[in-house]
């Protein structure tokens, strides 16, 4: 990436994807085709490699092309001060020695540039970029040939597409088909009872340690073991209170605790919790879905609303054709940006960056959970969990009348 002369990036509907980030971090220039000039516009019309057309202008795109080709080569620069901001973690490092990083894998047409030296131009992605339109490259391969062409060819390179990539919530599948085809539907009283569980076990815990170090801990002073006891007994008094009253507010459909007390706070830890321990019994599917359930009721009894622009769809790059095309629909039916989360570093990346109001977010049980906990806590966020016919991480399918409903729940 840091070794190419041109990045492209394709923008479909509401959709920035995540590869846009690394791409700035890497400051090359970067070529955008627009779809409806949505999040991709806002980001790159203040960067200064950033070049933006829409996918009916390909003389344009061959015009650009042609210019930076007979250009001297730029060396690379910094990226600008708010790019700057981002984690540079995703950075390779480079070689001592080496001038620049070995380009990403992709179909490359060689082309010359001023001194003969390859200028690296990705045909394939053109063409998809440009086929939405009803065009071919003609326009833009015949502006190409133009350029005189050097006499040893660049060999090309290949890349093979995997089958999937999975998340890291999934590492142990082991290739057979899930549960039900991937339908982990349940009941939200599932999650009451494995929290309740969750809260047993971990105060016995407590109770075994102290029974255990009660003798060795009075030798220090005859009253400590009886201040812990005390104080243990008014943890588990406080925490099954906290319970209770979660419970009536599920309930009776009223916010009963303040969010910070509630979906917002300790209701997060319990979750995450409860998730561990219903995964040793291997349950921790249904009972996460059954947790996000009871998180999303108490989050909709806030009755939050936000504009268009101050609510972000993340959704993830596993879901299928059909159900994506749904996404899009609902999401520029109410003008919503989506944002594809690769993974749960960059969602979390984008959340700071652009500072929504309120979240929508579409995963599996899994990543949900975990994301929860990592956000949840910051912003307010929906989560709708997937069903995963086809196994983790490829052509997941949702509920697109419950997206929608949710979506419209929070935009005025």
């Amino acid at each position: 990436m840091l070794g190419a002369d041109l990045l492209l990036v394709d923008e479909f509907g509401w959709i920035m994807p995540s590869k846009t980030l690394q791409y700035l971090r890497a400051a090359r220039p970067i070529l955008a085709f627009l779809d409806r000039g949505g999040m991709i516009r806002d980001v790159l019309r203040t960067e200064r490699q950033g070049y933006l057309v829409r996918r009916d202008e390909p003389a344009r795109v061959g015009g650009l092309i042609a210019t930076l080709a007979s250009a001297p080569r730029r060396h690379r620069g910094e990226p600008s001060a708010a790019v700057a901001a981002y984690s540079a973690r995703d950075r390779p490092p480079l070689r001592r020695g080496a001038r620049h990083h070995v380009p990403a894998p992709g179909v490359c047409l060689p082309a010359a540039r001023a001194g003969h030296r390859p200028y690296r131009v990705c045909l394939q992605r053109l063409a998809l970029a440009l086929a939405p339109c009803g065009r071919s490259c003609t326009e833009l391969t015949v502006q190409l040939s133009c350029l005189p062409m050097p006499e040893t060819l660049r060999a090309q390179l290949i890349h093979i597409d995997v089958d999937r990539r999975l998340g890291h919530e999934w590492d142990e599948w082991d290739g057979r088909p899930l549960p039900n085809r991937g339908d982990y539907d349940s009941s939200p009283a599932l999650f009451f009872g494995w929290s309740a569980l969750a809260l047993v076990a971990g105060l016995g815990i407590l109770a075994l340690a102290l029974f255990l170090l009660g003798p060795r801990l009075a030798t220090l002073h005859p009253a400590i073991p009886s201040a812990l006891w005390v104080g243990l007994a008014a943890i588990a008094v406080v925490l099954w209170c906290w319970w209770g009253v979660l419970l009536a507010s599920f309930l009776t459909g009223r916010a009963l605790l303040p969010e910070r007390l509630a979906e917002r706070g300790p209701f997060l830890r319990l979750m995450r919790l409860t998730s561990r321990l219903a995964g040793r019994f291997g349950r921790r599917d249904w009972v996460e879905n059954a947790s996000v359930k009871v998180y999303n009721a108490l989050a909709l009894l806030r009755g939050r609303k936000v504009g268009k622009g101050e609510l972000l769809l993340l959704i993830p790059r596993c879901l299928s054709k059909d159900t994506l095309d749904g996404v899009l629909g609902i999401a520029g039916k109410y003008g919503v940006p989506v944002f594809v989360a690769t993974r749960g570093q960059l969602a979390r990346r984008v959340i700071r960056e652009r500072r929504p109001r309120a979240v929508v977010a579409v995963a599996c049980e899994r990543d949900m959970v975990s994301g929860l906990h990592d956000v949840a806590g910051k912003v307010p966020v929906l989560g709708l969990t997937m069903t995963l016919p086809a196994g983790p991480c490829k052509d997941a399918v949702l509920n697109l009348g419950q997206l929608e409903e949710w979506v419209r729940a929070y935009v005025v």
